[in-house]
């Protein structure tokens, strides 16, 4: 803030002292605006990060500041989040009232094993690597799966962004479905799991380049291997496929943010790896 001394200069072309406030001349002031150092009263004066500031600079500051818009859901909404838990509950209804009904051709057409990415001996559906993510067998399953996608989604997608969480989704749904290719190639899966431990795996990178406590999810990571031992229903090679990929594809992603790219090397990377995954599959199948 700055103050004028008693002895102010008279304004040549009012004849008054250039201690009066601009916009209202019977009022005396000392304070002068940090931007034009016009006199301004108490009512004229608008703090800012530089000072006081008149009424004329304020506005002009208005004018130029950059417009940020909005979403209707916010700027920096999960909304690819919410969207594929909706999805995977609306597929899983769909698949209840189709089984009840005697024609359970969702199941058919979605669910994986690798004798769909053989090329030499199977029927050569690839895409069932994916669609597969969409399916669960029961409402725990979809309900377990939707969970950890809502925890790690809201804090992973506003932080990398909606095309890279995508990419980071699929090539996570596609590591797991290799994973069972390679390790458990008789075994037929359906479920979210792969994409969901893609999501832990990605976080647990966060922590790890934060510097944070990992104890946490090594814990939590530890007890999913205990439950998929224990359950031999759940699939541990789509979770470890899964968490694989997703750790590999954060870690792109920090790597690129460290060396400020502009370029998209992160995004290419994981289509790359979500693309191997399928060509390994098919490879896997071709060789056994």
């Amino acid at each position: 803030m700055t103050h004028r001394d008693d002895a102010a200069p008279k304004d040549p072309a009012s004849g008054r002292s250039d201690d009066h406030c601009y916009r209202h001349p019977d009022r005396t002031s000392y304070v002068l605006c940090q931007r034009c150092a016009r006199t301004v009263c108490g009512d004229c004066q608008t703090q800012a990060p530089v000072g006081v500031i008149c009424p004329e600079c304020m506005a002009a500051d208005r004018r130029t500041a950059p417009k940020v818009r909005r979403s209707r859901f916010g700027a920096d909404a999960p909304v690819v989040t919410y969207g594929l838990m909706a999805v995977i509950g609306v597929v899983y209804l769909a698949q209840f009232v189709t089984q009840r009904l005697g024609f359970p051709i969702l199941d058919a057409l979605g669910i994986y094993t690798s004798g769909y990415t053989d090329l030499q001996h199977g029927v050569y559906e690839p895409w069932r690597m994916l669609t597969s993510a969409l399916l669960h067998g029961s409402w725990w399953h979809v309900a377990m799966n939707a969970l950890t996608i809502w925890i790690f989604g809201r804090a992973l997608e506003p932080a990398i962004g909606r095309l890279r969480f995508i990419l980071l989704l699929i090539a996570s749904a596609l590591g797991g479905s290799f994973a069972v290719a390679l390790l458990a190639p008789n075994v037929w899966v359906l479920g979210a799991s792969g994409a969901a431990f893609g999501l832990i795996g990605a976080w647990f990178v966060v922590l790890r380049t934060m510097r944070a406590d990992v104890t946490p999810m090594i814990v939590l990571i530890g007890i999913n291997v205990v439950m998929a031992f224990v359950n031999p229903m759940i699939s541990w090679e789509a979770h470890l496929g899964g968490a694989l990929v997703g750790a590999a594809s954060m870690a792109l992603m920090v790597r690129d943010q460290r060396r400020a790219l502009k370029s998209r090397a992160a995004v290419w990377g994981m289509i790359a790896i979500a693309v191997a995954c399928v060509v390994l599959a098919s490879v896997v199948g071709a060789l056994r």
